[in-house]
């Protein structure tokens, strides 16, 4: 201090006044630089004399034209579409191309500097830096390509640019891309590559990034089927005389037996998700309306996780009075199946076109002359034997043995489509009629689509009396009096004719119609034990740490935290070296008090996408670096990078 009590004033060292110079130096350049390039950019805005052709969407009301319209189009004629950038590339300063796409259509449109309406080099630029997925309104003249088209549907057409707006912008980076989605996904949960290693999307991630595979042609076209499959359904049922009709999916009780049914809280008292419209169906038959179908959805709690189960799906049912025979029942089924498949080949060859691209078996399905096989379920039972498969008489065909029989059927019946009928009466639910002459089995069929299941029905008990006695000998006895089940008996105590029904699964259907591997490439948004939401939980961690880092998730013992609705967390870790997930799980629970949390051992999670975004100088990843979950305590940064990412999003995909 000096004579004064004050602190003595440290002069700046030469090093730190050199510093200082070269800092204000480069500071003074930069702002030189950013005031050249802004009056550069003032100066090229105002010679752009096409400034009015492209950029943000003008007001006003466009007549849009249809990809699917355009063949109609005369040469010349000028049209208006509104389409996602499917593909945007620069040739050259005067000349670049769109890939313009609309579901299943595609469509080259060329730009060019100069022509009528006087396009700049700026627009030209403008346009071929468009992000793919951008939603654009381009207005242009029809006019025929030299050669055509190959990487188009339409091939002999294009569009010469004359306008063009920006709707929606698409992002820089897409986190999936749609020709990585396209391909048949990989059998196991890994990412796969093609025959020329380009890489192939697996389901998983597939079904995480939902909305981007949903555009792509492949999902266009599943999902075309999937309508006309309940278009097709609906049409046949109405042209019978058959009465709709919308039943509850909330029920005071687990009806059919109890068993696989989701409990939900109903206003603080407990209720059941409907396992199917069956017992709102026979009180509408008991109800006099003869002939009813519903389209809607079927909830199911168990815990399956196969290529072919959900724990909702749609269902396609129906129910009917039988006037002499209950065979009746199957004729309808089959018909109304024949009917699907024949409807689908007559309006869908254009869309199944798309999807044998990558499904060469797509609709390649055999079908009898005359009836469809019906075999018997003993019969059944018997064929396997007789190839040296055990299977019992009392007990419904396990998915492996159904598949053996389809192929032993296909083998000698030549059809991909039959029936299986009297099923035994232990592999029934107690509503199915027994076989009056014979006790142990049921009037009951299935019907199967190579070599799996798609519809099960059957004749109902429709006496009172019968109906009781069934359910008391069921195992375990079922009340008739019960809160579940006294209103469905009461439908009959006062009379009703004997009927019966069946019930299709939609996405089955069209899963095996068009021979994709998984029912989930079937379904919109797919349910199953694993699954509940289009993608998994994104958990932002702020990591704030140093290299080395030798274990970022704690092992193979690390718990990983799984939000069912989605949410976004930032997280402070301060660890020197690392932060475990098992410590985040606590505060996270502390934190989410919305929020429902399960916990779940690394070895039930397969994969995680990681992908980070950083602060200051440090590094920025912008594909997501997918990684066994098994090998992420192996993952070490680059050397040269002095600490780790400020900000790591981890998003946990499920098997």
């Amino acid at each position: 201090m000096d004579n004064s009590g004050q602190p003595e004033s440290v002069e700046p060292s030469k090093n730190a006044l050199k510093k200082a110079a070269k800092d204000a130096a480069k500071a003074e350049k930069a702002a030189k630089r950013q005031e050249q390039e802004r009056l550069e950019r003032e100066k090229a805005e105002a010679s752009d004399t096409a400034k009015d052709l492209y950029g943000s969407l003008p007001k006003g009301q466009h007549v849009l034209t249809s990809l699917g319209d355009i063949s109609n189009k005369a040469e010349g004629e000028e049209v208006t579409i509104r389409a996602r950038v499917h593909n945007a590339r620069v040739q050259s300063a005067k000349l670049a191309f769109l890939d313009l796409r609309q579901r299943l259509e595609h469509i080259q449109a060329v730009i060019a500097e100069g022509g009528g309406t006087g396009i700049s080099r700026q627009m030209v630029k403008w346009t071929g830096g468009l992000n793919r997925e951008s939603i654009v309104l381009v207005t242009g003249l029809i006019k025929a390509p030299k050669e055509p088209i190959h990487s188009a549907t339409i091939q002999n057409l294009e569009i010469h640019v004359e306008k063009v707006y920006m709707v929606s912008e698409g992002p820089i980076q897409l986190p999936l891309q749609l020709k990585d989605a396209t391909p048949r996904p990989p059998s196991g949960d890994e990412e796969g590559t093609d025959s020329e290693g380009a890489p192939v999307a697996s389901l998983a991630t597939r079904l995480d990034n939902r909305v981007i595979c949903l555009r792509t042609s492949i999902d266009q076209a599943i999902f075309q089927i999937n309508g006309v499959v309940k278009e097709l359904f609906r049409e046949f049922v109405l042209k019978h005389r058959f009465q709709e009709i919308e039943t509850p999916k909330i029920a005071g009780a687990a009806t059919e037996g109890g068993a696989g049914v989701f409990e939900i809280n109903y206003f603080n008292t407990p209720a059941f998700l409907t396992q199917s419209p069956q017992f709102y169906k026979q009180m509408a038959i008991a109800g006099d309306m003869e002939r009813v179908f519903e389209i809607g959805p079927v909830f199911r709690a168990e815990n399956s996780n196969t290529p072919r189960h959900l724990t909702e799906f749609t269902g396609l049912d129906f129910e009917m009075e039988i006037h002499n025979e209950w065979e009746e029942v199957i004729d309808f089924a089959e018909d109304l199946l024949i009917y699907i498949f024949n409807g689908i080949r007559e309006r869908c060859k254009h869309t199944m076109a798309v999807i044998q691209r990558e499904y060469p078996d797509a609709g390649n399905f055999k079908i009898p002359e005359g009836r469809a096989p019906r075999i018997r379920f003993a019969d059944g039972i018997k064929m396997l034997r007789e190839a040296g498969i055990e299977a019992s008489e009392n007990e419904d065909i396990s998915t492996t043995n159904e598949k053996t029989l389809g192929a032993l059927i296909l083998k000698k019946h030549a059809t991909d489509f039959y029936f299986l009928t009297h099923y035994p009466t232990p592999a029934r639910p107690f509503y199915t009629h027994l076989d009056p002459t014979n006790p142990s089995l049921t009037h009951s069929y299935d019907a199967f689509m190579r070599g799996q299941e798609i519809v099960s029905g059957a004749q109902r008990v429709h006496d009172s009396a019968a109906l009781k006695e069934r359910m008391r000998g069921m195992q375990p006895p079922l009340d008739p009096e019960s809160e579940g089940f006294k209103h469905y008996v009461n439908a009959f105590e006062m009379a009703c004719a004997p009927h019966g029904g069946g019930g299709f699964g939609l996405n089955r259907i069209t899963m095996l119609w068009l021979g994709l591997g998984n029912i989930r490439q079937a379904t919109w948004f797919p349910r199953d034990p694993q699954r509940k939401a289009p993608g998994d939980s994104i958990i932002v961690i702020d990591w704030n740490c140093y290299p080395p880092v030798n274990n970022v998730f704690g092992g193979q013992s690390a718990c990983i935290a799984d939000l069912a609705n989605d949410p976004k967390w930032l997280i402070s870790g301060r660890e020197h070296r690392s932060v475990k997930l098992a410590k985040i799980i606590p505060l996270l629970a502390s934190t989410s008090g919305n929020f429902e949390l399960a916990r779940a051992q690394s070895s039930d999670l397969h994969y995680c996408s990681i992908t980070w975004k950083t602060r200051g100088g440090f590094p920025q990843r912008q594909k997501p670096l997918r990684l066994p979950l098994r090998l992420l305590h192996l993952l070490k940064y680059d050397n040269t990078v002095d600490r780790l990412p400020a900000i790591m999003i981890v998003n946990i995909i499920k098997s």
